[in-house]
């Protein structure tokens, strides 16, 4: 009688066990489209099986193997996997976030265009041209004013559109910076709920799902690493200086060229403070964060600076054949224009106003003579230095797309992989459910059954002659 009364826990064991499994098969297809979710799998156990395996082995229990009992609730989840998925998705942020300033980059430029520099350049040495054919007209004279003054807006524009993006930059390098303090600090609490879980013996996997997350977004703006602790949580380190250590994290800043009111150009760098002690970031680190700092070093101001050279050069070129000449009056040309040194792009300027002041002439009192004008008309060494420029931009652009392109591709078979390993399948979890459904209403009919089986030995053996 002592085993059929047994068989009862074993029917309820797997009442429990199953009931179990269509409980996390409806969670894990509840949680289909969650951020982060890794799917759960119960762990199923034998109940009083043998502790360990011997020749000739006999339990000390005979009660041997009374069913099945459901154990811990696992997350299926690949820790290299999920290693490759951060920093693949750190260097596709970082490549992403320079081809997108880039390409924005490119659109200001407005190459090939009506509007642009180059157009801007043409028209002027036409308009040479066209004085050098009527030096005497007061309407060549008055348009090769009006073109330079367009030429030197067409520059000033294209120089403005290059500092909007430095300051939009660093707008947005204190936002990321902002959330990266507030991520790393998140990271250390979860880390210390993952230990207290550990402790206590409670359910960590929605601490594990976050953990992940925060490392994952940690890793898209900085392109840093995590390595995973003894008691579940994770450590983050950003160029190899740790940020988050156990249930303690660092604070991230920007030092240099980040700070609004820092000239443009200024060279960026990061600093991670913890315990009182601040440590520099080596210089080359990736994410959002990596591209950011890049721009606002390395290729925004060298755009900026070799415009700005290609206008120095030409205005030199200007100034100085200008000034080999003789204006309406038979006076020597001065200067045709005028602009900052530190700053050529941005403040190039006409030097005057005044028609009779245009240099055309190759000699005093030549009032008829355009010869001078014809040599003013000679641009073609800035127009090949910017044509050089805007063609190695439109390289640099052209291969950060491609790059950007096959690391997406990348990352997608990553994360793909990822998720035929951790995501939910719901056709495979309502497989799940009705199996488990189906075992349900087994165990069920066991229990039914024996039921059945002890009301007749009970209330029905003996009867008979009564």
């Amino acid at each position: 009688m002592s085993g059929t009364f047994s068989s009862f826990n074993t029917a309820l064991g797997a009442l429990n066990y199953n009931r179990t499994l269509m409980d996390v098969a409806s969670s894990n297809i509840a949680n289909a489209t969650t951020p982060g979710y890794a799917r759960r799998r119960v762990e199923g156990e034998t109940v009083n099986s043998v502790g360990q395996a011997a020749l000739w082995s006999r339990p000390d229990d005979p009660m041997v193997g009374e069913g099945v009992q459901a154990g811990s609730v696992s997350r299926i989840a690949d820790a290299f996997l999920d290693a490759r998925s951060r920093y693949e998705h750190g260097t596709n942020s970082y490549l992403s976030t320079r081809a997108e300033s880039l390409t924005r980059l490119e659109t200001g430029v407005g190459e090939p265009g009506d509007t642009g520099v180059s157009a801007a350049l043409n028209s002027f040495r036409s308009g040479w041209h066209d004085l050098a054919n009527s030096p005497d007209g007061a309407a060549a004279r008055s348009q090769i004013i009006d073109r330079a003054t367009l030429l030197a807006e067409a520059v000033g524009a294209q120089n403005n559109s290059v500092v909007q993006e430095e300051k939009d930059q660093k707008v947005r390098l204190d936002a990321m910076v902002t959330e990266v303090n507030t991520l790393a600090a998140d990271l250390a609490s979860t880390n210390k709920s993952i230990a207290i879980a550990g402790f206590s013996g409670s359910d960590p996997n929605v601490l594990l799902d976050q953990r992940d997350q925060l490392s994952l977004r940690l890793a898209q703006l900085t392109g840093g690493t995590a390595t995973q602790r003894a008691d579940g949580g994770f450590d983050f380190a950003v160029g190899g200086v740790s940020l988050v250590d156990g249930m303690e994290s660092g604070t991230f800043a920007v030092v240099g060229g980040a700070a609004t009111s820092a000239p443009v150009g200024t060279p960026v760098a990061f600093t991670v403070t913890a315990g009182g002690t601040s440590t520099a970031v080596p210089a080359g680190i990736k994410g959002e964060i990596g591209a950011t700092a890049e721009l606002l070093t390395e290729t925004l101001p060298a755009y900026r600076e070799s415009l700005g050279e290609v206008v120095r050069a030409l205005a030199t070129q200007i100034n100085t054949q200008h000034a080999a000449g003789f204006d309406q009056n038979g006076d020597v040309g001065g200067d045709f224009f005028t602009f900052d040194p530190a700053d050529p792009a941005g403040t190039l300027k006409v030097a005057f106003s005044d028609t009779a002041k245009v240099a055309a002439s190759a000699y005093a009192g030549g009032g008829f003579d355009g010869s001078n004008a014809s040599k003013l008309a000679d641009t073609s060494a800035a127009e090949d230095a910017y044509q050089k420029l805007v063609n190695s931009l439109g390289s640099t652009v052209a291969s950060a797309k491609r790059l950007t392109t096959n690391q997406q591709a990348l990352t997608d078979q990553v994360d793909n992989a990822r998720e035929q390993m951790s995501g939910v399948s719901n056709d495979e979890e309502l497989v799940n459910m009705v199996a488990a459904q189906r075992s349900y209403e087994a165990a069920s009919r066991i229990m039914s059954t024996l039921d059945s089986m002890l009301d007749t030995l009970i209330n029905r053996t003996g009867l008979v002659g009564r």
